[in-house]
C-alpha cells in the first residue's frame, strides 16, 4: 500500500532566481504550468513584479502566482507571504477585467501576516530619512513589506485569520496602530494614522477575502499525495536574500529555494527539483554594490543597449534597472545557497548583436583571488571583477526554439557558462512570449 502510494505522488519544482531578482521567472512559471496542477507563492509581497507576455499580451503580476494565467490550475498563497489585502483585491479584479477567473481556484494561507497603510507610511518614511541624514537609501520599493516581516518576527502582526474576527481585529489594531503612531510622529517625521479608515478598509476586504482563506500547507499536502505536480514561485532574488544576500541592500524575506518549505508549509522532503533562473547578463533594482555593473546612459555603450534591449524597467517601482555582464562568481554563490539541479538562462536575445560579450569569472580583492561572490557588503563594493571574453553573434537568437538553431557563438557562450558554474542548463528563453522557448532537461520529466 504505502509503495502504491508513493508512485502516485506529485512532483514538485522549485523556481527561484538566482540574481538580483528580476530573472524572468514569471514567463518560466507560466510556462511550467502546463505540467503542474498547483502554483505557490512562498515569500515576498507585492514588491515582486513578474511580467507574462502570452500571444503578444503583456500582463503584469505582484501577488498571485504566475500561474493564474493558465486556466483551472490551483494558486496558493503561503504563509511566508506578507498580504496586502487592499492591493490583492485590486489585483483580482484587474485579472477578472481582462477575463481571468481567479476566486474560485486561489487560496491564501490564513497564517499570512497582513500589510496595513502603517507599514507603508514607516517604509516610505524611513527611506526618507535615511536619504536626509546622509545614511544612504536602501532603495526599498516603499509597499510595506519590511515593516510588515517586522511585526511577523516581533510577534504582533495581524494576519489574515484576523480579518475573520472584527472585535479581535479592532483590539490588535489599536496596539499596532498606537505603536506605529509613536515612531511615526515622534521619531520619524511623519504624521499620525487615524484607526477608523483602516478597520473599515480591512472589515470591507475580509468579506471579499473570507471564501479564499485556506490551510495552505494541507492543502498543498493532500494535493500532492493524490499525484498532483506544485510548483513552488520564488519571488526576488538569492543575492537579495535576507541571510544571504548583500546585506544590508536586501529585502525581508528568505528568496532561497529552501525557505519553500518553510514559507508554503510543508516539508523539505517535497522539494524534488531546484531550478535557478538566470538572465544571460545581470541587472540590479535599487541601491547596493554591483562588481559588473555598466553605464547605461551614454548611447552605444554595452550598458545602454543592455538596458533598451531588455526593457531593463521594473515592474513594481518603474525604475530603470542597473545593467551589467554576467557574474559566474555571484551564481556559484547562488548554486551553492539554493542547490541549483538545472539552470534556466533568459534573455539571451538581448545579447544579439553585440561583438564581443564578457563574463566575469572572479574577483581581485586586496591583491588576492576570489572565486566566489564574499557575503560582506563593503567587500563586494571594493571587488575588481576579472573577466573572460567570447566573440559575438549576429544573427538573430529571438524566438529560437531549438538548440541547433542557436547562433553558433550563442551556443558556445552557454556551454562555457554551464562550465563555469557546475550546472546543467535545462532551458534557454529566446524571448518574452511562453512560446519562445529552448527546453534541454524538462524539469517534470527528469
Amino acid at each position: 500500500m504505502q509503495q502504491g502510494e508513493n508512485l502516485r505522488r506529485g512532483r514538485n519544482v522549485v523556481v527561484v532566481g538566482t540574481q538580483w531578482g528580476d530573472e524572468g521567472k514569471g514567463k518560466v512559471v507560466d510556462w511550467l504550468t502546463d505540467h503542474a496542477q498547483g502554483v505557490v507563492r512562498f515569500q515576498g509581497g507585492h514588491n515582486a513584479g513578474h511580467t507574462l507576455v502570452i500571444k503578444g499580451v503583456k500582463t503584469a503580476l505582484q501577488l498571485i502566482p504566475s500561474g493564474i494565467m493558465r486556466d483551472g490550475v490551483p494558486c496558493y498563497i503561503g504563509n511566508g507571504v506578507v498580504v496586502d489585502p487592499t492591493h490583492l483585491l485590486l489585483e483580482i479584479e484587474r485579472l477578472e477585467g481582462i477575463g481571468v477567473e481567479v476566486r474560485s481556484r486561489l487560496f491564501i494561507s490564513e497564517s499570512c501576516p497582513l500589510i496595513l497603510p502603517f507599514h507603508v507610511a514607516v517604509d516610505k518614511a524611513r527611506e526618507a530619512l535615511r536619504e536626509t541624514s546622509g545614511a544612504g537609501k536602501i532603495g526599498t520599493t516603499g509597499k510595506g513589506i519590511g515593516p510588515a516581516y517586522e511585526d511577523k518576527v516581533a510577534r504582533r502582526a495581524l494576519r489574515i485569520q484576523d480579518l475573520k474576527h472584527p472585535e479581535r481585529f479592532a483590539t490588535k489594531l489599536r496596539e499596532l496602530l498606537a505603536l506605529h503612531n509613536f515612531a511615526l510622529a515622534g521619531y520619524l517625521q511623519g504624521e499620525r494614522l487615524e484607526f477608523q479608515p483602516i478597520f473599515d478598509e480591512a472589515m470591507k476586504a475580509a468579506e471579499q477575502l473570507k471564501p479564499m482563506m485556506a490551510d495552505v500547507g494541507y492543502q498543498i499536502h493532500k494535493a500532492s499525495q493524490a499525484g498532483a505536480n506544485i510548483l513552488f514561485e520564488g519571488a526576488q532574488g538569492t543575492l537579495l536574500d535576507i541571510d544571504h544576500g548583500t546585506y544590508p541592500y536586501v529585502t525581508s524575506s528568505n528568496c532561497v529555494a529552501g525557505n519553500a518549505a518553510a514559507g508554503a508549509g510543508v516539508g523539505p522532503g517535497m522539494l524534488h527539483y531546484i531550478l535557478g533562473i538566470t538572465k544571460a547578463y545581470t541587472t540590479r533594482v535599487g541601491s547596493g554594490p554591483f562588481p559588473t555593473e555598466l553605464d547605461i546612459n551614454a548611447a552605444g555603450t554595452v550598458g545602454h543597449h543592455l538596458s533598451t534591449v531588455g526593457q531593463e524597467r521594473g515592474v513594481v517601482t518603474g525604475r530603470m534597472r542597473r545593467c551589467g555582464w554576467l557574474d559566474a562568481a555571484a551564481l556559484k554563490r547562488s548554486m551553492v545557497i539554493n542547490g541549483i539541479t538545472g539552470l534556466c538562462i533568459t534573455k539571451l536575445d538581448v545579447l544579439d548583436g553585440l561583438q564581443e560579450i564578457k563574463v566575469c569569472v572572479g574577483y581581485k580583492l586586496e591583491g588576492r583571488d576570489v572565486d566566489i561572490l564574499p557575503l560582506d557588503a563593503d567587500e563586494i563594493a571594493a571587488c575588481v571583477p576579472v573577466f573572460e571574453t567570447f566573440p559575438g553573434w549576429t544573427d538573430s537568437s529571438f524566438g529560437v526554439t531549438q538548440w541547433d538553431a542557436l547562433p553558433a557563438n550563442a551556443r558556445a557562450y552557454l556551454e562555457r557558462l554551464q562550465a563555469l558554474i557546475g550546472s546543467p542548463i535545462a532551458m534557454v528563453s529566446t524571448g518574452p512570449d511562453r512560446e519562445h522557448t529552448i527546453l534541454l532537461r524538462h524539469p517534470y520529466m527528469n
